[in-house]
Formats: C-alpha cells, structure tokens, sequence
C-alpha cells in the first residue's frame, strides 16, 4: 500500500502543477485534493478553497494533531526557462511550479493521512488540512479554517525543510514609518529637510539591536526595506515615508516588539499592519521532536514565514523539499524526496502516535 500511496502522491502532485493555483484562484486544485478523498473513500470537508478532514475513527476526548499545507503558489518569475505548469520528470527532478513549495509536502502529508486513515485507537486524532492563500497570509487560508475544525493541539506544517525538524519559526511584523520634516520650495533655505532628516533616522534603524536572543531563532532581525518622498525636484517634501521589515524571535511578542518601537524609533510616526503573525515553536522534549530525533532528523529554527504563524499551538515545520528552491525559476523537487518524505512522515507518526 505504501508504495501505491506513494505513486498516487506523486500522480496528484504532476496534476497540481498542471492546475494553475495562484493565492485566492486555487479552486481547481481544490477540486483535486476532492477527487483523492473521493477515490480513497474518505469523508471530508469543503470551506472555499480549503479542504480538511478527519481520521476515520476521530475520538473528541483525544488530542488532535493537525497536518496542513497548501496548495495555491506565488506567480511565475521572469527567468523561467520551461514552462511552469508542465509537470516533467529529469534526472530525477520533478520540475513545475509549486512542486517544491509546497506540492511535495502536500502531497505527502495526503499520502499520510491517507495511511493513518483507518487505523483505531491512536494516540491522537488526526486532521489533515490542504489550505489556500499561504503565499499572502490570506484571510481566506489557515486563518478562516480554525473555527471550523476540531480544536487543536499539535501541527505539523509542511514546508520543504529537507525533512529535517524546523522546532521554532520567525514571526513577521511589518511597520509603516513617516519622518516629518518643512514643505518648502528648493531654492529657499530649509533647516528642517525630512529627508536629510531620515539620513539619521537610517542610522539608527541600522544599529538598533533587540536584546533578547533565542536559542532556536538567534536575534530579531530588523531590516529598513522601502524609503518614499517627494513628487518633483524643485519641492522639499514635508515627509519620508519608510518600511521596516522586522523578523520576530519567540523572546518577544509582536505587540512587545511594536511598543519598543513606538517608545525608541526617531520618528514622527510608526505603526504595525498587523500583529497576528507571530512566531512559532514547540518544545524540544515533545514527543513528536523526540521521535524525530530517534530517526536522525536534525532541529533547527526557520526564519522564513509560514502557516504556522496562524496557529496558536505548538507546531513544528518539517517537509520534503529545500526551502532555497522556493520561488525560485524552474523549479524543482527531487522525485525520491517525495517517497522518502512521506515514508519519514509515517515513520514519525508511528511513533507518536504509538503503533
């Protein structure tokens, strides 16, 4: 069976390339992951383009462990050289848009759940979630799927970390930042240029450091990524606008990194989009890292975004794939990931789930 779930994983995920999926028009791949549960016999939901699902004999007095990745994808860049929804083998590599990020974790952790399916009186139940609109943190994602599902108490997210175990990601704040300064016409003096003001400002924002270290996650890392003034040559602009891009560790709150810029930053105005992406661990004693560790998978801390930032439980980011191929142009999974994947998958739920 295991080599059979494995030929239909790989199967599905030649048909997901081929289905253009980009965030909020994954409708089609939807339909896919509908056609698995349909072929496979199992029952599942639908909520927009998401697609979730029970173990078949889910027990609400257990605890739930929660299997998600996603199946929509960021737009082609320019330096493809093939065409991005044609799903070829070479060399071993499946090339396609979406075949690293993240088809083969999805497909994968299908494959999973699909093994785990019928199995009785296991340790947790198991929900799998094949969701829409990761690439942009959409409302419409992870984000509108929690209230629907069982309450959750564990997750593994699939992203491609080489299958090895991601115990901490960075969360994400990004801030819009005005520096005010006189509008005047350029020939008359000015002793109150906004933007030679923000030349300062820029200096500050450069060596400010967060104190707080993390074991998993090292340092806040707070980056100066967008500068905006002026309309024509001839007029001092009464503001700069600027971005910061700020890559949280789990030693600090988004809020608590939003009131230490709002107290420090030497600017007129600064404020978050948003706070909900927070950073993301699990303990490295829990069960599923300790098995993880048995099997020779390593621990390390993600500084990319993920899913995992949506959920408000432990969660640990593990995938076949390598995150660097992400979004990149011709893009690729090695086929033999895909198997080994979803072998390592079943071999770490065994464990944790005491089969």
């Amino acid at each position: 069976m295991k080599l059979e779930l494995q030929k239909d994983a790989l199967e599905l995920l030649k048909n997901l390339i081929k289905t253009q999926s980009f965030s909020k028009e994954e409708d089609k791949t939807a339909d896919l992951l509908e056609d698995w549960f349909r072929t496979k016999e199992m029952t599942f939901y639908r909520h927009l383009n998401n697609i979730w699902a029970t173990n078949k004999y889910f027990d609400p007095d257990k605890p739930s462990l929660l299997l998600n990745s996603h199946h929509d994808t960021v737009k082609p860049n320019s330096a493809y050289t093939r065409d991005p929804f044609k799903a070829e083998i070479e060399d071993g590599k499946l090339y396609g848009l979406g075949s690293n990020d993240a088809g083969g974790c999805l497909v994968s952790l299908l494959a999973t759940f699909t093994w785990f399916y019928e199995f009785k009186d296991l340790e947790y139940n198991l929900i799998f979630a094949g969701t829409a609109e990761e690439e942009i943190n959409g409302k419409n994602g992870i984000a509108c799927m929690l209230p629907k599902m069982p309450k959750i108490d564990v997750a593994i997210v699939g992203e491609p970390t080489l299958m090895q175990l991601a115990i901490a990601e960075k969360g994400l704040v990004v801030f819009d930042a005005k520096v005010k300064g006189t509008p005047s016409h350029a020939a008359h003096p000015n002793d109150n240029n906004a933007i030679y003001k923000t030349a300062e400002v820029l200096k500050w924002f450069e060596k400010f450091d967060f104190p707080k270290d993390s074991d998993a996650l090292g340092k806040v890392k707070l980056t100066v990524t967008q500068i905006n003034a002026g309309s024509q040559h001839n007029v001092v602009p009464g503001h700069v606008d600027m971005v910061i891009d700020v890559r949280v560790n789990d030693a600090y709150s988004n809020t608590e990194i939003e009131q230490i810029l709002q107290e420090n930053a030497p600017v007129d105005e600064i404020k978050a989009r948003s706070l909900r992406l927070n950073s993301s661990s699990i303990p490295s004693d829990h069960e599923l890292i300790k098995a993880g560790i048995s099997l020779g998978m390593e621990t390390y801390g993600s500084p990319t975004l993920s899913d995992q930032a949506m959920l408000n439980c432990p969660s640990l980011k593990l995938g076949p794939g390598d995150s660097t191929r992400s979004h990149s142009a011709d893009e690729f999974i090695y086929v033999k990931e895909i198997e080994e994947g979803i072998e390592k998958y079943i071999k770490l739920l065994a464990k944790a789930l005491k089969i």
